[in-house]
């Protein structure tokens, strides 16, 4: 994956200290991470307001997805497929929450079954969830 300063730029967004200290984290981290875990990590660098817009822009420039967690909250987790700049996301992977260490993973590999809607509905996204014991908390 490129540096947090090339994906800014394909984006067409501005390269700033917040913008490149929230995509490196997410980088580094390679997990589904909430705004306050984001807040933490950056050791108060900025506010949660700027946190939560930063993370809508990045939404808009399909840079991040939103990942409902199972327990109410939504983390964001970098793109790695051909999203828009525009803000179209092509996600049709599983998402794997730990009940143990509470951490959320993008199963990239693992594809969403296809589901026949009844009549007159319309799907806009669709998650799925699956929680259990990741790989390093099952040792």
């Amino acid at each position: 994956m490129a540096n947090p300063g090339s994906l800014l730029r394909s984006r067409s967004l501005r390269k700033t200290q917040v913008r490149t200290s929230i995509l490196q984290l997410m980088m580094e981290n390679k997990i589904a991470m909430s705004e306050r875990e984001l807040e933490k990590l950056l050791n108060n660098q900025c506010d949660r307001v700027t946190i939560y817009r930063t993370l809508h822009t990045f939404l808009e420039k399909g840079l991040v997805h939103k990942v409902l967690d199972g327990q109410g909250s939504t983390k964001y987790a970098l793109c790695h497929h051909d999203c828009s700049a525009e803000g179209e996301h092509h996600h049709d992977h599983v998402h794997f929450r730990c009940t143990h260490c509470e951490e959320t993973t993008c199963l990239e590999h693992v594809s969403i079954p296809h589901v026949n809607l009844p009549q007159g509905y319309q799907a806009a996204e669709v998650n799925l969830l699956f929680e259990g014991l990741c790989p390093k908390c099952r040792q």
